[in-house]
């Protein structure tokens, strides 16, 4: 192929595809990869599904509308980061395509408008995190871009400035083990920079045809990467020490807490320094009052007032408990050295209520089925999980069980089916706490509810906001008939796949899963939607899956898509639309 001397929308557009693909190929090598500040295995996933994100809200734009797909860019960036790394990115793609944006189809800049481009990327990573730290994908990105401006300033063409800082940030890398002990300990170079390395990788391949890096194969132990998790992990009291000369005290704390924040910018600074007080590992990104925001913290309530308090709106409120995703890394790779199954906390368990959670002011206990959604729902903050659903109602007794062992004494119970509603209603007068029911009819239900829930409200606080956040959800979920039945769409089979919507009742049927799928999908989608979660279950396949995303691009692009791995019975899919 001919070298590019510019870059062009088309290639610009090709660009960010290609980059997303190849982060996708290497997401498992950079998973092993991440060790800083725990081990909890996700950027390359986080990454993938940003740019994800990015290619999503971009293929909405204009294909010849250069302003347009930069715009998108940054939005897609900035609305679907994922993770501490996935954050960090999207400033950097935000940085990347507003200065893109200002290329002139006559300008005649060879290489400098993609080094200014490196280093409004670079500027950006920079002022999201509050507190910096070297031998990490700042680094990379930071000397990617010095090198990239002195070659444009020595006159290179554009493939000269991209090799140079391709050769530069290859340099960084492999550097940043000695200026972070953890990685050097480790024996691994940082995931995020390398993660950052494949947008080089896949600029030199859209510039001057240079072949993409061929992912790591997993051979099931690891590879290189596998001492990551052998390393001695840092105490849980005190401070992991990392750096050289001025050393960085990162707290060790717990929990991982996200959301987005609607808040005026000049009291970002207050917002930045409130979190700064409470926690670590801390990436702020946006702008004109919306914001993603990122912290690890031992006090999740306190992350979540420090907005409130400025007159934030948090919303979109996720919480990952970090030290249970170490235990679990570790245990796994030990079942899998042992043979022992049992060793992980990842095999199936009894369900368990607040074992070793931190005291709230009010608690979560829900209601599901599949081990996909309990741990979505542990993530979301739900302190006790109790199995059940359609076919496996609780009883009283379970459920007051639950309630009686979380750490709390106030209670709100999600049922996420009608028929558990009533038994759920039963629990308050059977127990000294204050127990409210939020009448979730579907787990998609439930999940919206968890987005406005705060541990440090009160459970009739919680209980107001999170019948609201349910009642804005329009629900589906898909199964098959159990014998021949005739509705209003029709005759109904045994065997057939059939669409219900919450209210609504049976609005598509098929013999065939993904026509079901598409015809339910035409019901509850409209022109306000603006996200749809789709969660799998048993009976959903990769292929029907990939091909339910590729209808919602087609005829819905403006529409967010999450995707997660629910595990449920009976249902291969459940959809809730916000």
């Amino acid at each position: 192929m001919p070298t590019l001397e510019r870059f062009s929308t088309e290639s610009l557009r090709d660009l960010v595809v290609t980059f997303r693909d190849t982060v996708k190929a290497h997401a498992g090598g950079l998973n092993r990869l991440n060790v800083y500040p725990v081990p909890d295995g996700d950027t390359g996933t986080n990454m993938a599904r940003t740019l994800d994100a990015v290619v999503t809200e971009m293929e909405t734009a204009d294909a010849d509308d250069l302003d347009a797909t930069c715009d998108a860019i940054s939005h897609g960036s900035l609305m679907g980061a994922r993770g501490n790394s996935g954050v960090i990115l999207s400033q950097i793609m935000r940085g990347f395509a507003t200065t893109m944006k200002s290329m002139t189809p006559d300008s005649d800049e060879r290489g400098k408008r993609f080094a200014d481009a490196l280093q409004a990327a670079s500027a950006g990573a920079y002022q999201a995190v509050l507190k910096p730290i070297e031998g990490t994908i700042l680094t990379v990105v930071r000397e990617s871009a010095e090198a990239a401006r002195t070659a444009s300033d020595d006159g290179g063409s554009l493939a000269d400035v991209v090799r140079t800082a391709r050769e530069a940030g290859k340099r960084a890398l492999d550097n940043t083990p000695e200026q972070l002990q953890v990685l050097k300990d480790a024996g691994v170079v940082d995931a995020g920079g390398a993660g950052f390395l494949l947008l080089l990788d896949s600029a030199l391949h859209v510039v001057a045809g240079d072949p993409l890096p061929e992912a790591e194969k997993d051979d099931g132990t690891g590879g290189a990467v596998a001492a990551a998790f052998d390393a001695p992990a840092p105490e849980r009291s005190g401070a992991l020490k990392v750096g050289g000369a001025g050393e960085v005290d990162v707290a060790d704390q717990r929990y991982e807490v996200m959301y987005f924040m609607d808040l005026l910018d000049e009291r970002i600074e207050d917002f930045k320094q409130g979190w700064g007080a409470i926690g670590d590992s801390i990436v702020v990104v946006g702008g004109d009052g919306i914001w993603n925001c990122h912290v690890h913290t031992n006090d999740i309530g306190a992350a979540v007032e420090v907005a409130l308090d400025l007159d934030g709106r948090p919303k979109q409120i996720r919480v990952t408990d970090l030290f249970e995703e170490v235990d679990d890394e570790h245990a796994k790779r030990e079942a899998a050295m042992t043979g022992d199954r049992s060793a992980s906390p990842s095999a199936p368990q009894p369900a368990a209520a607040g074992a070793g959670l931190p005291p709230v002011t009010t608690a979560v206990v829900g209601v599901c089925s599949g081990d996909g959604l309990v741990e979505l729902f542990a993530q979301l903050g739900v302190q006790g999980v109790v199995t059940g659903g359609q076919t496996m109602n609780p009883s009283t007794a379970e459920l007051l069980d639950t309630v009686e062992h979380v750490n709390a004494q106030q209670v709100v119970i999600l049922p996420n089916n009608k028929n558990i509603i009533p038994v759920a209603e039963q629990v308050n007068a059977l127990t000294t706490k204050a127990v409210v029911v939020v009448p979730t009819r579907s787990v998609a239900e439930g999940l919206a509810a968890l987005i406005v829930y705060d541990p440090e409200a009160t459970s009739a606080a919680n209980g107001t906001g999170m019948v609201e956040a349910a009642a804005s959800v329009t629900t589906g979920e898909v199964t098959q008939a159990v014998r021949d039945t005739n509705a209003e769409v029709g005759a109904i089979h045994k065997d057939d796949w059939i669409g219900i919507v919450k209210g609504d009742g049976i609005v598509s049927c098929a013999p065939d899963l993904f026509t079901t799928v598409v015809g339910l999908l035409d019901e509850i989608l409209d022109d306000d939607s603006e996200l749809i979660t789709v969660i799998t279950g048993d009976g959903a396949d990769a292929a029907t899956t990939e091909s339910i995303e590729g209808w919602l691009g087609d005829h819905h692009g403006a529409v967010g898509v999450e995707v997660h791995d629910g595990g449920q019975p009976l249902y291969p899919y459940l959809f809730g639309v916000e």
